[in-house]
């Protein structure tokens, strides 16, 4: 192992110093061809003990993945790692060099028999979108595919329930067995310590369930109502279960979302998005986020992947086992189950339980606890143990024990209100795609050049061309204040507010389908806007969705606006208020709702809170989370943080204080001082730099 270690470092170094050479190009091809002989020569080795057969097999996996790495860096050494790749004649005598420089005797070669010619040629497998990233993983790092040797075996065997339909009666148990004090969540472990990996802390009802994972438990239904923090139980259950690599699989509008949750509650593991055909993606990250949507394209290497942990949010989207995107969850839950003796399996959704059970037979096969006639065997078991049949008057209760058992963990907001506070802001990044989020920032772009050129002609006129030791502050304020003054007079063009605006059109419908979500989990749901056309796309999704809804505008007669209140507040099915920022952000009760989306950002902290006191007021009896959709790597996210710094609104948390930090136009001018201070500090050759 060490020669073979030697050889890696000295191909690393002669890329790392130039440029690849056929003598390059012959050692690398040599050491991976002696890496894979070595790792299949000590897996199959029954000489020594298994622990230092599993040392050797570690060893050999870190030179794999310094190799890995290295190939990564040209194309030409990827496609010596193919299965169909020639082996040189160069290659194989220097493998056979270096076996001898290690005092072991190469064997004979093998001969290459060739195939008959009246062989049927076979037939060519479905095409696969694989991005290039994931290529280079698979052919630089063969060693990372999944290893079968811990599939754990799924033989029939005769059970006293085995001729008795059973996925009916277990249905009927969570509707017949209800009432106070019938649980619907397993009985979680105390918590060792309320401190993430990372050093951030968690909430008791969140480490109450990590608890569970590093106790060992690997199949969850965690159907905790939203503003719980479901993500970041997700995360850290597979940091304590060791799951990775981890897939999770979300809904377009939180993908960046689960991205940034995994780098604050999980620091020191990677994790990539999957967007389009994935050219953008990390081949050898740790987490792996893909939405529903793309899901169709990338099912193929993403079941060969070898992951270890699989989470659905939103998991409510596979109710349906006959769509597209159904089978495709259930096929690689199926796939990762098929390698992995106990993976780490979760489905998060804040639907109750209680509504439309049939929907969760999806959830369930997707965790191994049925398929599509049965229950497997760990509920199997427990069912027997039971000594009841679906005859027995007592089966029904002890069948839903057994199935919660199994992994369901509820809890609403008020059942853990003492662990979060009264009311508290959850930023929601998304990613603005298609030619409305390119559009958008190039308009940025144009912004930053537009102010950069405004402060280089101001700089030269003030300091004739003299060379000024940094950024001049003083003058940065000066040039955002002149740009601030032009905004406000302009009739059109790009500026701070029309770019403001059109970030809040791009996001429209990304909100409302957020708050559409909302309102299926976890009931009434006030959406803020500050124009009429966000409100209007997000109506128009609304109604494309089914999603009940009232409007109040400021447009509306007194009539009309306490017509479409009550109809709010009073009808169970009108699920969503979409109300103007401006017009109903003071002077309604909205607390049937504890949920609200921030579509569009206010200028001002006083506004925010404002807006949010619509639901937190006297009469709610629940936390109230409001929902603030950024878009992401925009001046939205800058003036995000603005907002926040003003306000002190420190961990996202609100303290109840309506004080105003600083007006709107405040707000705006440190907008565009913070973009010009990020612009000049970029570009290192402006004057002033």
């Amino acid at each position: 192992m060490s020669v073979l270690a030697r050889a890696v470092r000295e191909v690393e170094s002669a890329l790392r110093n130039g440029r690849v050479t056929s003598a390059t190009r012959t050692k690398f091809q040599a050491v991976a061809l002696l890496l894979r002989e070595e790792r299949a020569r000590v897996r199959t080795d029954q000489q020594g003990s298994d622990t230092h057969r599993t040392e050797q097999l570690k060893r050999l996996d870190g030179i794999a993945k310094t190799l890995a790495m290295t190939a990564v860096r040209d194309p030409a050494l990827l496609a010596l790692l193919a299965e169909d790749a020639v082996v040189s004649d160069e290659a194989r005598s220097l493998s056979r060099e270096v076996l001898r420089s290690a005092g072991v005797e190469p064997p004979a070669a093998p001969v290459t028999e060739e195939p008959a010619p009246d062989e049927a040629p076979t037939a060519p497998a479905k095409p696969q979108v694989v991005p290039q990233s994931v290529v280079s993983r698979q052919l630089a790092n063969p060693f990372l595919a999944p290893d079968f040797s811990a599939a754990r075996p799924s033989a029939p065997r005769p059970t006293p329930l085995a001729g008795w339909e059973l996925l009916g009666p277990l249905l009927r148990s969570f509707e017949r067995v209800t009432g106070p004090r019938v649980s619907t969540c397993m009985e979680l472990p105390a918590p060792s310590s309320p401190l993430a990996p990372g050093g951030r802390e968690l909430m008791p009802h969140q480490a109450r369930l990590v608890a569970a994972a590093a106790d060992g438990h690997r199949t969850f239904l965690l159907a905790d109502e939203p503003g719980l923090g479901k993500t970041a139980q997700a995360l850290l259950a597979a940091e304590a279960a060791g799951a990775y690599p981890l897939l999770v699989v979300v809904p377009n509008v939180v993908k960046t979302n689960w991205v940034r949750e995994a780098g604050l509650w999980t620091p020191h593991r990677t994790a990539t998005a999957i967007h389009g055909n994935g050219e953008s993606i990390d081949g050898f990250a740790d987490i792996v986020v893909v939405n529903y949507e793309v899901l169709d394209r990338h099912v193929g290497w993403l079941g060969d992947f070898g992951f270890r942990g699989m989470v659905v949010d939103e998991a409510h989207f596979i109710k349906n086992k006959t769509s597209q995107r159904s089978q495709h969850v259930l096929e690689l839950s199926q796939r990762i189950r098929s390698f992995t003796a106990r993976p780490l399996l979760m489905a998060l959704t804040g639907t109750p339980l209680i509504n439309d059970i049939e929907d969760f037979l999806a959830i369930w096969q997707f965790l191994g606890w049925i398929d599509a006639k049965k229950p497997l065997a760990d509920l199997m078991d427990a069912l027997d143990a039971t000594g009841l049949t679906p005859a027995d008057p007592g089966f029904y209760a002890a069948a839903r024990a057994c199935v919660v058992d199994r992994g369901i963990v509820r809890r609403r907001k008020v059942d853990v209100a003492a662990d979060i506070p009264a009311r508290r802001i959850a930023d929601l990044p998304v990613e603005l795609d298609g030619a409305a989020g390119r559009s958008i920032r190039a308009a940025e772009r144009d912004l930053a050049a537009r102010l950069v050129a405004r402060y280089s002609d101001a700089l030269a006129a003030r300091r004739s061309g003299s060379v000024v030791d940094g950024i001049d502050h003083d003058l940065v304020r000066q040039v955002a204040r002149w740009e601030q003054k032009d905004a406000a007079e302009a009739k059109s063009g790009d500026n701070v507010f029309t770019m403001m605006r059109r970030i809040g059109q791009a996001k429209a419908a990304l909100a409302a389908d957020y708050a559409a979500q909302l309102a299926r989990s976890a009931g009434k749901v006030v959406f803020f806007a500050k124009h009429v056309d966000v409100m209007d796309t997000a109506e128009e999704t609304f109604a494309a969705q089914g999603v009940r809804f009232s409007s109040i505008r400021g447009d509306q007669t007194s009539a009309v606006r306490q017509r479409n209140i009550d109809a709010f507040v009073e009808d169970p099915g009108v699920a969503v208020a979409v109300c103007s920022l401006t017009a109903a952000g003071v002077g309604l009760n909205l607390q049937v709702a504890s949920n609200i989306v921030l579509a569009e950002l206010s200028w001002t902290a006083a506004e925010q809170t404002q807006a949010i006191d619509r639901s937190h007021r006297i009469g709610q009896d629940q936390p109230v989370t409001a929902w603030r959709i950024i878009a992401a790597q925009t001046i939205d996210a800058r003036i995000a943080e603005l907002i926040d710094s003003k306000a002190g609104l420190a961990a996202q948390a609100l303290d109840g204080s309506d004080e105003e930090v600083g007006s709107s136009a405040d707000l705006q001018h440190e907008a565009l001082v913070t973009l010009l201070t990020d612009a000049l500090t970029a570009t290192p050759a402006l004057p002033g730099r």
